[in-house]
């Protein structure tokens, strides 16, 4: 893995909320991939890097959330108070947030204008679900011309299986592969 700028790189970090990282999930369970997060985040932080957490949120009764004729609709219903908060100890001063209200966290939300504002032009992804909020934006990313880097174990989703197919056979032609522990941020 090449080295990162910590001007131009940002840590995106995906749905580490609590409705979410609460979820059964594989191939990591939503604590450790938070501890992990929370870890790579403060290097991110420490070499004057952009963190960016992203959480998904609805209004009242999900009026704004996406409404077109699908197959296979998500669920809605009432959701717990806490379901969109940032887990514990996660988000600290500095950070960037941004709340969606789809898959990805580029439409809507102002992302890209925060990113080009601050000099980025590479983020280093993570989150849950792998192959729903971290496929989602990693291809929109690569779409308007970011360089894209997946931490694989910065990422789940409700199965191995859906998490692999993803990362082999999606992610790797809008991104690189790396593991945190690989990614070396310039001092």
């Amino acid at each position: 893995m090449p080295t990162l700028s910590p001007a131009t790189t940002a840590l995106v970090l995906i749905d580490l909320q609590h409705g979410i990282t609460a979820m059964p999930l594989q191939p990591i369970a939503g604590v450790e991939l938070v501890e992990r997060a929370k870890a790579v985040a403060a290097r991110f932080r420490a070499a004057g890097a952009p963190v960016v957490l992203v959480n998904v949120d609805f209004g009242p009764d999900f009026i704004d959330a996406p409404k077109q004729p699908v197959d296979a609709a998500s669920q809605r219903g009432p959701l717990p108070a806490d379901w969109a908060q940032l887990v514990d100890g996660l988000e600290q001063p500095g950070d960037l947030r941004v709340t969606k209200r789809q898959w990805g966290a580029f439409t809507g939300t102002g992302l890209e204008q925060q990113l080009r504002r601050r000099g980025i032009d590479t983020i280093v992804l993570g989150g849950i679900a792998t192959n729903f909020g971290v496929e989602s934006t990693a291809r929109h990313a690569w779409e308007l011309g970011f360089a894209v880097v997946i931490a694989p174990d910065l990422c789940a989703s409700v199965s191995t299986e859906l998490h692999e197919m993803t990362l082999k056979h999606v992610l790797l032609r809008v991104a690189r592969i790396a593991d945190s522990g690989t990614l070396l941020l310039q001092a």
